[in-house]
């Protein structure tokens, strides 16, 4: 737990209605294309299929470019996705009208990458987290909500009050942004790379302060990042991406002590560290442009298992082991992630390190 929060503030408390497991959002065959000229189309998110519980945060990682910032943007219907399904609370909001959607984006609210831009540079900081309450006709309960929520983050309403964004460090102006968001008390709170802009030190306290306010405010997380370290230390279940799919799927220690989809295996294998091979032993390898993605499996061009039918079917999700889900012809079940990462004899490279 922070210490710099005011365990004496709640705004709301999960309920004993909301069953431990319950699906609170789902994403069935997501699709999300942009035109990129000259008739050409970027493949940003294709068909993908996730389920994320009430009360749970699920890490969403892979190498940049993947497609996992559009997924989070999808969700929120920013852009509103090419094709499938996103389902908040039971309700499609790809069926919704924009003002529908409008009236659920209290429940749903996200903090981005860089929060010092995140932020109106004109607009005062009691300004900038009390508008939300304004834009939604809740004016009058500025004057209590704001305090409370600025100490539940960590910042008092006397020494920010005639300050704005510049005058702060990055993490305090994250800590100004997750504040933004609690001041409508959402249910899902999608995190776009919410510490990579910031030192190690602070990354923790915003780490920190993160599972604090999920634990008090009964929120969902959908955390995405790059950093495969910090996506350990905060994540329930962890959807690896690549080129626009999700390649496996499961609970966070599982995942990186034995992953199976190779993708994975060669991911967590260029984590720095002691023991393990780094990116020069595994060679890099460059991710193909999702314009034109390869047939099948996309991972093929880079994996080391690779055969003719990873070029021929496209790999369907499917558990492999309990609780354990991947799009693989050829996963790995039985052999450690270090003894991938030591095979001179691989026929393939393996990626860039996630945290590069």
């Amino acid at each position: 737990m922070s210490s710099t929060t005011d365990s004496s503030v709640v705004l709301h408390e999960p309920t004993e209605d909301q069953p431990t497991g319950e699906v609170v959002l789902r994403l069935e065959d997501l699709v999300v294309e942009f035109p990129a000229g000259a008739g050409e189309i970027v493949h940003a998110v294709s068909g993908i299929n996730l389920e994320v519980r009430r009360g749970e945060t699920l890490g969403l990682v892979g190498e940049s470019g993947c497609g996992k910032s559009t997924t989070g943007r999808a969700i929120m219907q920013l852009p509103r996705p090419t094709g499938g399904a996103v389902h908040f609370d039971g309700r499609d909001l790809a069926s919704l009208s924009a003002e529908e959607v409008r009236k659920l984006r209290p429940k749903l609210q996200m903090i981005f990458q860089d929060p010092i831009s995140s932020l109106n540079p004109r607009r005062r900081i009691p300004d900038i987290v009390g508008d939300p309450l304004v834009v939604w006709g809740r004016g009058a309960e500025k004057a209590t909500i704001v305090p409370e929520v600025l100490r539940a983050v960590g910042l008092d309403l006397d020494q920010v009050a005639d300050r704005r964004p510049h005058q702060f460090s990055g993490g305090q102006c994250q800590r100004v942004s997750i504040a933004r968001a609690l001041v409508l008390e959402p249910e899902v709170l999608i995190c776009d790379e919410p510490v990579s802009a910031l030192d190690v030190s602070v990354q923790a306290q915003i780490l920190n302060l993160l599972e604090d306010m999920k634990a008090r405010y009964g929120l969902t997380l959908v955390f995405i990042a790059h950093d495969l370290g910090v996506v350990r230390n905060i994540s329930d279940r962890v959807a690896v991406m690549y080129l626009g799919r999700i390649c496996e799927l499961g609970p966070t220690e599982a995942l990186f002590d034995a992953p199976v989809h190779p993708y994975t295996r060669l991911l967590v294998s260029s984590i720095p560290s002691m023991e393990g091979a780094q990116r020069g032993e595994l060679g890099t390898g460059e991710m193909p442009s999702p314009v034109s993605p390869p047939s099948g499996c996309r991972f093929r061009t880079r994996c080391p298992l690779a055969t003719e039918r990873c070029a021929a079917a496209v790999p369907e999700m499917r558990e492999v082991a309990p609780g354990r889900v991947t799009a693989c012809h050829h996963p790995i079940l039985d052999t450690p992630a270090s003894a991938v990462a030591g095979d001179s004899t691989t026929n393939g490279t393996a990626p860039a390190p996630a945290d590069s």
